[in-house]
């Protein structure tokens, strides 16, 4: 393999087959990305470097990036630019105020029957848009403790109304097998625990991580679901078509969840090939999100408009299957809140008037 021979002399395709070795040589330095990257006058600048806003590349992810391209997709989400530095009206380090809603440590408990479970700081891959760059991408921050793990596993068992867990972090499967193990068979053994859900960016950032191994353990603990992060359809590689292929095998649901990014994925058609390339390998469009305004993200966020249109160009023109939900997280802890174009134009009498997706009009007899 070109890149590994190159930027990795000495190391071996059983290497960059290994996760482990993938987050050992992570690209953290800007020096590092000089090394493969022709750096724009806004990458070079950027302030990003130190340890307010650290970078983290995988070697996997590195190799998809367009060395002589700044505006590329993917290398926009992982490359830090000086733009980062303007804070903008409205921008705030918790935007979700997940910190409020945290009764114990590492949980948040927002909505009635199911909570957030933060069982790490740490992810393999920094995306420069992440609503909790005030928790994750900290070098002094690791994985949590075990004893951290049992108080809020304590909280759970205690409140018999959470009957949905979602593991998330930073990403839980840079954790070990083991260590994976241990809070699915802590959670799955608490009698109203009904789902397990897991959020993770790892099959796209490391596919290496998705192991047999990995997959053989999770399989143990259904009903578990997996919610991954993809951005564009140049991050459905081979590798990660083969990640979640085994994940979908193990009869494990595959749930993506896209941020919306202005020049990444804005674009109805690169949005709707997004689509179609996730149902290929057995992962369904869950969310698309408004972009979260966290200090530096500006030109990251698009007008709400743009959201509307890539639903208002999917429904219809492609299947359901392949119509994520487009919501705001609301600021100020409000929660999930869905968005759709108007379809409903209005009511004559006991008709309702409706409008398709070509814009045709039509009656719907709903009596009142």
């Amino acid at each position: 393999m070109e890149f590994l021979a190159k930027h990795f002399p000495g190391s071996s395709i059983t290497d960059w087959n290994n996760w482990q070795w993938q987050v050992r040589n992570s690209f953290t330095t800007l020096d590092q990305l000089n090394s493969f990257l022709g750096l724009s006058t806004l990458e070079s600048k950027s302030k990003a470097y130190g340890k307010n806003l650290p970078v983290r590349i995988t070697p996997y992810y590195a190799s998809l990036l367009d060395p002589e391209n700044p505006d590329q997709p993917l290398r926009r989400t992982v490359v830090p630019v000086a733009l980062e530095m303007n804070i903008s009206p409205g921008e705030v380090e918790d935007p979700l105020s997940e910190t409020h809603d945290s009764p114990v440590p590492l949980i948040v408990h927002r909505y009635p029957d199911r909570v957030l479970f933060l069982v790490t700081n740490f992810c393999s891959a920094f995306c420069r848009y992440c609503t909790r760059t005030h928790m994750v991408s900290k070098q002094d921050k690791v994985h949590s403790s075990q004893a951290e793990w049992d108080k809020a596993i304590d909280y759970i068992r205690e409140h018999t109304e959470v009957r949905d867990v979602l593991i998330s972090g930073g990403d839980p499967l840079t954790l070990s097998d083991s260590r994976i193990e241990y809070l699915l068979s802590k959670l799955h053994e608490i009698p109203h625990v009904e789902i397990i859900r897991i959020g993770t960016k790892v099959p796209v950032v490391m596919p290496q991580r998705i192991t047999r191994d990995l997959v053989k353990m999770l399989k143990k603990y259904h009903p578990l679901f997996l919610s991954i992060h993809f951005t564009h359809p140049e991050e459905i590689t081979p590798e990660v078509m083969d990640a979640c292929n085994r994940l979908a095998d193990a009869g494990i649901p595959l749930g993506s969840q896209t941020v919306l990014l202005k020049g990444i994925n804005d674009d109805s058609a690169v949005f709707k090939k997004l689509t179609h390339e996730l149902l290929k390998i057995r992962v369904k469009p869950y969310y698309l999100y408004q972009c979260d305004p966290i200090p530096g993200s500006a030109h990251f966020r698009t007008p709400l408009e743009s959201g509307l249109d890539i639903i208002r160009n999917l429904r219809g023109f492609t299947s359901g299957y392949a119509i994520p939900h487009f919501v705001i997280d609301a600021p100020g802890g409000g929660g999930k809140i869905p968005l759709l174009p108007d379809y409903v134009t209005g009511r004559e009498g006991n008709d309702l008037i409706i409008k398709n997706y070509e814009g045709k009009t039509y009656r719907f007899p709903d009596y009142i």
